[in-house]
């Protein structure tokens, strides 16, 4: 999609310049993806006094044709959408999704984080929470960019290549979620160390561990299926009792 569709798909009305002090970084666009014009206009017009930039669709082909674009730094997603399943935007999108959920929708938020999102936020909601959500989130992918120093990793059959965002076990190719990849980006820079599930939640997600907080287990969880056992038959990613994760060296 071009520069110019992209922006024709923005809600009507110019970006006023950030307010001072607002959160700005040149070149990086939000998407918004909802049914709900209403809200979204009322999201993007709070979103663009607050300094980001932002553009809305309403169905979810239009979505994942724009999450795919690499114009976007981060996505704003409603599972629920016409036309092609919001799950399908959250799965296959190549960078951070935030999923705006049904208020006592469990099964909302437990899908978002087998997709792979980064947050969820229970609708209705104040959107200066969505904004430091953003921040958040943005300010922990930005983080990450900027402590990479090599743009290859392995450690034993699997090898990572952090600026094609691609793993491989042996000749297999393996699709992983942005906060998955993170997460064994994480791991492959530290194997044989322990790595506290706060550790992870702050570096990864961009915010404090909550009580009751499953979000990095069940990346882990899943990150751990798709990498499979070592070659020996061992477990790849061991837990550690209330502490966190280790990824195993084999000798």
């Amino acid at each position: 999609m071009s520069e110019s569709n992209i922006e024709q798909l923005a809600s009507v009305g110019g970006t006023p310049p950030p307010k001072k002090g607002a959160w700005h970084r040149p070149h990086q666009k939000i998407l918004i993806v909802d049914d709900d014009v209403d809200l979204s206009v009322v999201l993007a017009e709070s979103l663009r006094r607050q300094g980001f930039l932002l553009a809305t669709v309403p169905d979810g082909a239009s979505g994942l044709q724009c999450a795919l674009s690499n114009e976007f730094a981060l996505v704003v997603l409603n599972l629920m959408l016409p036309g092609l399943d919001g799950s399908k935007v959250l799965t296959r999108s190549s960078v951070p999704v935030i999923l705006l959920t049904a208020r006592g929708e469990a099964s909302d938020r437990i899908l978002g984080l087998d997709g792979g999102s980064h947050d969820d936020l229970a609708n209705p909601f104040n959107p200066r929470e969505l904004a430091t959500r953003m921040q958040t989130v943005l300010g922990s992918v930005i983080s990450n960019e900027g402590h990479r120093k090599s743009d290859r990793l392995q450690v034993g059959d699997i090898v990572l290549n952090e600026s094609a965002r691609t793993v491989r076990r042996g000749n297999r190719l393996i699709e992983l979620t942005s906060v998955e990849f993170d997460l064994l980006v994480a791991f492959l820079k530290s194997p044989g160390r322990v790595i506290g599930r706060e550790e992870l939640t702050k570096s990864l997600l961009g915010r404090e561990l909550r009580a009751n907080d499953r979000s990095i287990d069940v990346h882990v969880s899943n990150l751990r299926r798709k990498l499979g056992a070592n070659v020996d038959g061992s477990e790849r990613i061991k837990n550690i009792r209330s502490t966190g994760y280790l990824y195993v060296l084999l000798t």
